[in-house]
């Protein structure tokens, strides 16, 4: 097996007593830093009536503390060459930012400013809850985006899983600035909290330069992990969507796996041999074969306790039919056919190399340490990811794929012009 010690070596882990927890990861000859303060909570917490707050307070923490104008933060980054930036998701939001190495105390002041003492001014509120609704309105706008909200929505069954992360323009033209504080409140606790850092970074220099902001911050209430989802087996499901579109878009998916599943490493290998990239079945069949797509892909949502597989293509209302068959058809394959060893040792390489390459860049190394400790509570080194991927075998990816590939568990979307000849009885159609 490959060495990987020097990409996986120097990670260390300080807890505070409140129970923050800060990782880094020191990498020899690079000269930037990435530093995140990620919260080990997201869309997933939110009531159906405050859906979107999480996404909310992310765009209002750049807007202003009380020693620090919006503008002030944006300038102070901008004049070290740094990166300032924030991403929601379901079960993390993260405020991250990226500088090179020597700026590490400038940027420590600014990014724990922004996510402790942000003052929520009402009037830079309400025009981001502008900004936040138009944000909505392109996303409804973009066909694409809509249907994959719609696929979730459907697929999780009104789950928090299934919610849009950027909430509705009703829940966001609804929440108030209390709810909005009462709420970063409660869910940014210490023991919520991971700050990791990776690149050219001295751990002890970090914890020194947190110690005095985030030490003293009272534990709050003990963290409780949300209470484990399992799917309901509701059976076959297909929704179509008349929309004056010049295409006709499909979105198909079925189960997927949590993120500590011990098959996890198998379904990110099927996932690439299915629809993974350009030399994909998917890929190759839909739209090198035939023409049918431009645009042809499968992809994974993994969650800390339930996940989903799903395909896209966007093709002409005629061939629309012929397209989801394909999908079904190379999804019957992977569940009755074993794959072959040139096939599997490719998908492999693929994401191997891929892994690899994203190690270029502090920001990648951080989001990777981050992560491990959130769904893992510990890190994990590079050679146990490959040789995770290493021991996956023909046999392990045909006896998931007749686990996740089932009938029962099927869901499609199909938006733009539909084929209502073809897309008329889901029972006989949705079949594997």
């Amino acid at each position: 097996m490959e060495n990987y010690g020097t990409l996986s070596s120097m990670v260390q882990q300080t807890t505070f007593d409140n129970g923050v927890r800060v990782v880094t990861q020191q990498v020899q000859g690079m000269h930037t830093i990435s530093l995140g303060i990620w919260v080990a909570n997201g869309a997933r917490q939110e009531e159906s009536a405050t859906n979107g707050v999480a996404h909310f307070i992310e765009h209002l923490l750049f807007k202003g503390t009380d020693r620090r104008t919006a503008k002030q933060i944006s300038q102070e980054i901008d004049s070290l060459g740094g990166v300032l930036n924030a991403f929601t998701g379901h079960e993390y939001v993260c405020y991250y930012a990226k500088s090179l190495s020597r700026f590490l105390p400038q940027v420590v002041d600014i990014l724990s400013d922004m996510f402790i003492n942000s003052a929520f001014p009402a009037e830079e509120l309400e025009k981001e809850r502008s900004v936040v609704l138009q944000e909505i309105k392109m996303r409804d706008d973009t066909p694409e985006e809509a249907i994959h909200d719609r696929f979730h929505l459907s697929f999780w069954q009104g789950h928090q899983l299934g919610r849009p992360i950027l909430g509705t323009a009703e829940t966001i033209s609804g929440i108030s600035r209390d709810t909005i504080i009462a709420h970063k409140n409660y869910w940014y606790r210490p023991g919520e909290i991971v700050i990791a850092a990776a690149g050219g970074v001295e751990h002890r220099q970090l914890v020194d330069l947190l110690a005095g902001v985030f030490a003293p911050l009272a534990p709050g209430a003990t963290r409780q992990p949300p209470e484990k989802y399992r799917r309901p087996a509701t059976g076959r499901v297909m929704e179509l969507v008349e929309r004056d579109l010049e295409q006709t878009l499909i979105c198909l998916g079925t189960d997927g796996l949590a993120h500590n599943d011990p098959d996890r490493y198998a379904l990110v290998v099927l996932n690439t041999i299915l629809g993974g990239g350009m030399s994909s079945r998917l890929f190759q069949e839909i739209r090198e074969k035939r023409g049918l797509a431009y645009s042809v892909y499968s992809y994974l949502s993994s969650y800390a306790d339930a996940g989903a597989l799903a395909i896209f293509a966007g093709t002409d209302r005629q061939r629309s039919c012929e397209t989801v068959k394909i999908m079904l058809s190379e999804m019957a394959r992977l569940r009755d056919e074993r794959v072959d060893q040139d096939e599997l040792n490719a998908a492999r390489e693929q994401i191997k190399g891929k892994i690899l390459m994203s190690l270029e860049a502090s920001d990648s190394y951080m989001s990777r340490l981050a992560r491990s400790y959130l769904y893992f509570d510990r890190y994990q080194p590079l050679e146990e990811v490959m040789a995770g991927f290493d021991a996956v075998d023909s046999d392990d990816l045909q006896q998931l794929a007749g686990r996740l590939f089932q009938d029962a568990s099927l869901n499609i979307q199909v938006m733009g012009k539909v084929d209502r000849s073809c897309f008329t009885d889901k029972k006989q159609f949705i079949s594997l």
